[in-house]
């Protein structure tokens, strides 16, 4: 008992150590050059910060309804060498399924 006490008290002066004051460079050391287009030099605080784009929002919409693509100009064409053929945009449905099709599934059943 009085191992995992000692232990204890040694984990949390460990942990307190780090905290004893604001970050500052070394003697001798500056801190990274001002951005060009910064307003103002930026402190320890700033640089450790994450912009928000490293670290993005999570989004939990859920689609409620799918909705046609819109065509992409940078769709390659098909290995044929013909132009993609241009969605229905009439049409919501997928592209017909060929039920006679030779291609097997994932767990080698025929569609």
């Amino acid at each position: 008992m009085r191992n995992i006490l000692l232990l204890a008290a040694a984990c949390a002066a460990l942990a307190a150590c780090g905290t004893t004051g604001p970050l500052k460079p070394e003697k001798g050391e500056s801190l990274p050059v001002k951005p060009a287009l910064a307003d103002r030099q930026p402190d320890a605080d700033d640089l450790l910060t994450p912009p928000p784009y490293a670290r993005p929002e999570r989004i939990d919409e859920l689609v409620k309804r799918s909705t046609p693509r819109e065509p992409d100009r940078f769709d390659l064409p098909p290995p044929e060498g013909g132009a993609a053929p241009e969605p229905d945009p009439a049409s919501d449905v997928d592209d017909p399924v060929d039920q006679d099709s030779d291609i097997e599934g994932p767990e080698g059943a025929s569609r």
